[in-house]
């Protein structure tokens, strides 16, 4: 996620045709975890992201149920995708991380696989399969001892 022009500050871009505004994220810092002893970890560098996709603008209907379908087991009950970054000491960096890690969710939700198609061998490939396996089993009829007394 790269930062080029004053709006793209205001949105979180997902593809070249999705972007989330900013708006509708909800950010919240807490201390984040780990080992240490007093006064270790007191700053607020653990950046947690929620996100609503059934309420969202930057998603046309199908999209909202594609994403809705692809990350139910993400969703909590009040239907949010939350995204916790605790990777590094700067709250800022977590924030971009974890705004990074909600796009690519969504990214990858909204992918549309191909339809798959059912095809046939060919007769040709089917004969040189059979050929192959004849083949084969010349090759290991050749190799057996004979009694040939």
């Amino acid at each position: 996620m790269t930062i080029a022009r004053e709006d793209d500050a205001r949105v979180i871009r997902v593809n070249s045709h999705v972007s989330i505004p900013r708006s509708e994220v909800e950010v919240r810092a807490s201390r984040a975890g780990g080992p240490g002893g007093q006064h270790v970890n007191t700053s607020s560098t653990r950046v947690e992201v929620t996100w609503r996709p059934g309420t969202s603008v930057a998603l046309s209907e199908s999209q909202r149920a594609r994403v809705a379908q692809q990350l139910a087991t993400r969703l909590d009950s009040s239907g949010a995708i939350r995204v916790v970054a605790a990777d590094t000491r700067s709250q800022s960096q977590n924030r971009e991380l974890a705004e990074e890690r909600l796009a690519a969710l969504v990214r990858q939700a909204l992918v549309v696989p191909k339809v798959r198609r059912a095809t046939k061998p060919t007769r040709a490939s089917k004969e040189r399969r059979i050929d192959a396996k004849k083949k084969q089993g010349d090759r290991k009829r050749e190799r057996q001892r004979r009694d040939d007394d």
